[in-house]
């Protein structure tokens, strides 16, 4: 499989993963692979020769081969709605039967509206009709401030995609949320991930998916340390607020997790101040805890001592007036 480099926006959240809720609601064809395997979080597998009644099985999406004049398309739900920054087309493992060339269109939507509704809906081309590679990651640069929720991929004419990621940051709709008690930490508010000491085995962005971790690579996990040192990682909350209670889960964590943990805030993410002290966990637990240090912070630190693995981290609080008026401004300027 060809890696043609990673711009830095991979490094962003895909708000088409089926790990944050996306679908893909339709598509013209689904013969040979089915569309739901384009918004699968993990890396394309391949077995060869790996035969069914429709020919080899490949986890991707792939159409029939055209013999009249058209294209197909496939609809994604964005799992988490914002501003795209990059869209990478994955055609791993298709060599013969990739399309020559794709356009990916997006809108934005209210509420939850059918595959049929949306077809009237205005849609704006963030990555131009353009050609593509076969066993290739093809990146997009998307240059666009608007907040989506919805693309679509269009193969011109036909074949097959392994995976559509769609790169870029969370805004979520503040008349949606309640504003003084929310999960300051989590990605579908708006949370991230800025840095860690390490994710040898994964990333530590993973203790903020929304939903329990089902096993042990669905967290965050570092290799063992051999110094005197402990791993850390920071995560700049969905706004300025108050943390009042911490949930800190080491769920399927059982020969790895942690012996203590420690929360630091921080306003302008270089000055911390203690939020939780050094405390005792468990393996295999779901551990909450009251914060005794209620103060405004933008950022949270997570110490875990000396090392291990942390499957969710939630921050439960609300936000601060400063804050609240910054999460909806955001908004504001990503949908006028």
């Amino acid at each position: 499989m060809t890696v043609t480099g990673s711009p830095e926006w991979t490094k962003r959240l895909d708000l088409a993963s089926r790990a944050v809720g996306g679908t893909v609601m339709w598509a013209t064809d689904e013969l040979f692979a089915e569309k739901e395997n384009l918004v699968n979080p993990w890396r394309p597998r391949h077995r060869p020769e790996t035969f069914g009644p429709k020919g080899q099985v490949y986890d991707g999406w792939e159409t029939r081969r055209h013999r009249e004049p058209g294209d197909d398309q496939a609809l994604v739900r964005l799992g988490l709605p914002g501003v795209v920054h990059g869209v990478v087309v994955d055609t791993a493992f298709f060599r013969g039967n990739y399309p020559p060339e794709v356009t990916v269109e997006a809108c934005a939507a209210e509420g939850y509206p059918s595959a049929a509704e949306l077809s009237g809906q205005d849609w704006d081309p963030i990555v131009p009709r353009s050609p593509v590679d076969g066993d290739a990651e093809n990146h997009f640069a998307v240059d666009s401030p608007r907040r989506y929720t919805h693309v679509r991929l269009t193969m011109h004419p036909d074949g097959g995609v392994a995976r559509l990621r769609v790169h870029g940051e969370v805004v979520p709709d503040p008349a949606l949320l309640d504003l003084g008690a929310l999960d300051l930490a989590a990605l579908e508010n708006g949370a991230e991930c800025t840095g860690c000491s390490d994710m040898f085995y994964s990333a530590p962005r993973n203790m903020l998916l929304p939903g329990l971790a089902a096993h042990q690579a669905e967290g965050w996990e570092t290799a063992r340390r051999r110094d005197d040192g402990n791993d850390w990682a920071i995560v700049r909350l969905a706004g300025e607020g108050i943390v009042r209670f911490a949930d800190l889960d080491t769920s399927n964590l059982r020969g790895n997790a942690p012996g203590w943990a420690a929360l630091s805030g921080s306003l302008d993410g270089e000055t911390w101040f203690e939020l939780l002290p050094r405390t005792r966990l468990q393996p295999d637990t779901r551990h909450r805890f009251a914060v005794p240090e209620r103060r405004a912070a933008r950022h949270v630190r997570l110490d875990i001592l000396p090392d291990g693995g942390m499957a969710r981290l939630r921050l439960f609080g609300g936000l601060t007036d400063h804050g609240a008026t910054h999460l909806r401004n955001r908004f504001a300027t990503t949908t006028s």
